[in-house]
Parts: structure tokens; C-alpha cells; sequence
């Protein structure tokens, strides 16, 4: 499991290493910042679809170690939603904070974007075992939140294509199917629990 987990990590980075490649060898196409902010948030979208992956996958098919794995998947979610606004932020608006505040309370998709950034951060910081038997059953509780930073994520995807919405569609296929999956297991949970 070790050796799987160092091959994931490296993998993990792959997007990141081709986008410093693409922008030091001036291959990023016509518009770079648009596509770096572009290929961060779609991987912050892959990574948190993967993250909520897990536990399905260990339930269904008997994959029990594959829960070492979500920590770290869902903190590469975290780190290419942290990208995705340190671009935004510092090169598509220059750090104009006024600019910045406009479009978070006046942009729709941008305020919907910012929420989901919002409440993965309390994830991330909690995400480690400490923070686990620390907070007990309300660790659980917290971090169902991944849920609603997926849906927002999805939404604010959808918002920004506008035309083509092939993309944000497949995402909320599977973000559908996978909360269908949660919803389901919570039922049957609560059936076994009452007989």
C-alpha cells in the first residue's frame, strides 16, 4: 500500500508539473491564465469525484484498504481548489481587491465557487487523526460537508461554460449517482438499525 500511495502522489502532481511546464516553455496557449485557472478547477472537481469515490468503492466491492487512500486524494482536491484561487486571485486580478470583492457578492458562479472553497477548508484542517478522535461523532458529521462543496463546485462549473456544458454535465452525473449511493447506504444503515 505504501509503494501505491507514493505512485498516487507523484500522479497526483502530474497536472500540476504540466502546467509549470506548459508556462515556462510558452505552451499554454493564446490565453494561459485561462487555461491554468481552466485545468486547476477541473482538477479540483476530478480529485473531490474521486475523493467521494472511495467509500462507495470499499462498500460495494470489498475494497477496505482503499480508505488509506482518501485522506490523501481528498487533500490533492483541496490543493488544486487552493491553485485554482491563488490564480484567480494573483493573476487574473492582480490582486485588485475591490475587483475581487465585486465579483465574489456580484458574480454568481464566483460566489458559489468561493462557498465551496469556503467549507473545504475546514476538511482539510481537520482531515488528520487527531482532528478525527478529537471531535468524535461530529468529525462524520463535518465533513459530509465535501458533499456540498462537490455540488457547489459542479454548479459553478456549469455557471461558467455557459454554452458547452458537456463537462459540468458528466460531473453532475456523477456526483448524482455517488450521492444516490451515500443516500442509500444511510437508508439501509437505518433499517438494520431498527430491527
Amino acid at each position: 500500500m505504501r509503494l501505491i500511495k507514493i505512485f498516487i502522489f507523484f500522479l497526483s502532481l502530474f497536472p500540476t508539473f504540466y502546467l509549470v511546464y506548459g508556462t515556462f516553455t510558452d505552451n499554454l496557449g493564446a490565453n494561459p491564465i485561462e487555461k491554468i485557472l481552466h485545468e486547476t478547477g477541473f482538477w479540483a472537481l476530478i480529485f473531490l469525484m474521486i475523493t467521494l469515490s472511495v467509500t462507495p468503492l470499499r462498500k460495494i466491492k470489498g475494497l477496505n484498504k482503499i480508505i488509506n487512500l482518501r485522506r490523501m486524494l481528498g487533500l490533492f482536491a483541496f490543493f488544486y481548489v487552493v491553485l485554482h484561487f491563488l490564480v484567480y486571485l494573483g493573476l487574473d486580478r492582480l490582486l485588485d481587491w475591490d475587483e475581487i470583492v465585486k465579483d465574489i457578492t456580484k458574480r454568481p458562479y464566483i460566489t458559489v465557487g468561493f462557498s465551496a472553497f469556503l467549507m473545504l477548508i475546514p476538511l482539510a484542517v481537520t482531515s488528520t487523526k487527531g482532528w478525527m478522535k478529537k471531535l468524535g461523532k461530529r468529525w462524520q458529521k463535518l465533513h459530509r460537508l465535501i458533499y456540498v462543496a462537490g455540488v457547489l463546485g459542479v454548479i459553478h462549473f456549469w455557471w461558467l461554460v455557459k454554452k458547452d456544458i458537456t463537462d459540468p454535465l458528466i460531473f453532475a452525473i456523477i456526483l448524482t449517482g455517488l450521492l444516490g449511493i451515500r443516500i442509500y447506504f444511510a437508508l439501509v444503515k437505518k433499517k438494520h438499525l431498527k430491527v
